[in-house]
């Protein structure tokens, strides 16, 4: 039977009870169709209080009609309570997708809406499904999420919007795409567990290595969390901030509000900042004397992002964490003082050289090829800069060799890691011994260090090969 002919009868249900609905609006006095906008907008963005509401508006009215029991449910939504909700004031088909409502939905990070196609992230792999969402009912979506959004102007062709369980929509339409070709892509994080153990169960870290990171996390390091997109560095950072001290106060600085540490670790005292660009140094001189222990800095990605993470770091603080897309820990420092050297100035070999000074180690991850769904650990890196010599290394202690399919260690600790052990020596000499014993078990027989040549360049000279 043609799919649309199956689900007609359906559609016209919806739009009988949305009539009704309608009516209830018109017939409303003007102060009560503000307070009903407002659930309206609270329900597409995902609060359950509101969603419940509706939910059970749909069914008195359904109640009052047996003849709708006939009708042909959409086998993606549960019942025709949650079709016609979904359908009126939720996400269409897309909706069981958000809500995590079948069971390969739960694991799957990410969809994408491109034109009335639907494809979702599933087993590692871009799969078309049997919703289709018309044209009239996208842009009904678009403008619902919008004005739910004020700060966001209908007439740009670009928009970025939070739902309230985390999950972000990055839109195109306009002149920014093809005739009936608008996009919607949605990303959710899958990893409801955030544990090094669960992670090495996923196989995205080493399993031995778990009470390592632990033990790191203690001892303080600056880190950074490199990678390409959806190459699971948040959900690492994530991971590593949650065995963070929750004593400690800290500042949570994102360019948007993807991670919400207030529920994550609603224990600890972090203060969060949604800023970008510009606006980034505008509020910088609050918040290098905003008194914290550490930072976190997510997504990190242009010049005052960068500068601020060494103005920040620079102060001796320590148990800072950030992320920033890159390629091997050899990009970072180069990209990083490209862009504060070309944005405020200064000596390229100067910023270089502090970069290496505040960040200790990073940790690099990748998508597997063929399974996008697994994410794995690449390498670790030790950042290190010697005063004496004035020189800059990157030292690999962990790299994952992909023809042995299992990770190689290097147990290499420069002095001043060695002195920042020195406060807590217990946990550095576990530490050490941990390194060792992973050393000993998979050795990385290859070179592991590295001079980067663009320590070389001079102020002007910032395209030197590097």
């Amino acid at each position: 039977m043609d799919r649309q002919y199956e689900y007609r009868e359906f559609e016209s249900l919806v739009a009988a009870v949305e009539a009704i609905l309608e009516k209830e609006w018109q017939n409303a006095e003007e102060f009560e169709k503000q307070g009903k906008l407002e659930k309206e907008k609270k329900a597409i963005m995902g609060f359950s209080e509101e969603i419940e509401f509706y939910k059970k508006k749909i069914h008195k009215i359904l109640k009052k009609s047996a003849d709708w029991k006939s009708v042909i449910v959409p086998p993606w939504y549960k019942s025709a309570e949650d079709g016609i909700f979904a359908e009126i004031y939720g996400f269409s088909g897309l909706t069981p997708w958000i809500y995590d409502e079948k069971e390969e939905y739960m694991n799957s990070s990410s969809a994408k809406l491109i034109g009335d196609r639907m494809y979702c992230l599933i087993d590692g792999k871009s799969v078309l499904q049997p919703q289709r969402i018309s044209k009239e009912r996208r842009n009904q979506l678009k403008r619902a999420l919008l004005l739910a959004t004020p700060q966001e102007r209908l007439e740009k062709g670009f928009h970025e919007i939070y739902l309230i369980n985390g999950i972000r929509i990055t839109i195109f339409s306009g002149e920014r795409t093809k005739e009936d070709q608008d996009v919607m892509v949605f990303r959710k994080y899958v990893l409801k567990e955030l544990t090094f153990e669960k992670m090495a169960l996923m196989g995205t870290i080493p399993s031995d290595a778990v009470e390592l990171f632990k033990t790191m996390v203690r001892l303080g390091f600056n880190v950074l969390f490199s990678g390409q997109v959806r190459a699971g560095k948040t959900a690492f950072m994530q991971t590593w901030q949650r065995y963070e001290d929750p004593s400690l106060e800290g500042m949570a600085i994102a360019t948007d509000p993807e991670t919400p540490w207030h529920r994550m670790m609603p224990e600890a005292p972090i203060m969060q900042v949604v800023a970008d660009g510009e606006d980034l140094e505008i509020v910088s001189k609050s918040m290098l004397r905003g008194d914290n222990d550490y930072i976190l800095i997510e997504e990190m990605r242009d010049a005052y992002a960068f500068r601020l993470a060494l103005d920040i770091t620079s102060m001796g603080t320590r148990r800072s964490k950030a992320t920033i897309h890159a390629g091997d820990p050899l990009d970072i420092p180069y990209k990083m003082a490209s862009a504060i050297v070309s944005k405020f100035g200064g000596d390229f070999r100067s910023v270089v050289a502090q970069i290496f000074r505040n960040f200790n180690f990073v940790f690099e991850f990748y998508q597997v090829p063929g399974n996008r769904a697994v994410k794995r650990l690449k390498s670790i890196s030790e950042y290190r800069y010697d005063p004496e010599k004035d020189s800059v290394s990157i030292h690999t202690i962990c790299m994952y060799d992909e023809s042995e399919k299992k990770w190689m260690w290097k147990r290499d600790i420069g002095e001043d890691k060695k002195k920042m052990g020195s406060l807590q020596p217990e946990e550095f000499k576990r530490m050490n011994e941990m390194l060792g014993m992973l050393e000993k078990r998979s050795p990385i027989a290859e070179n592991t260090v590295i001079y980067p040549r663009y320590y070389g360049v001079k102020r002007g000279d910032e395209k030197f090969d590097r």
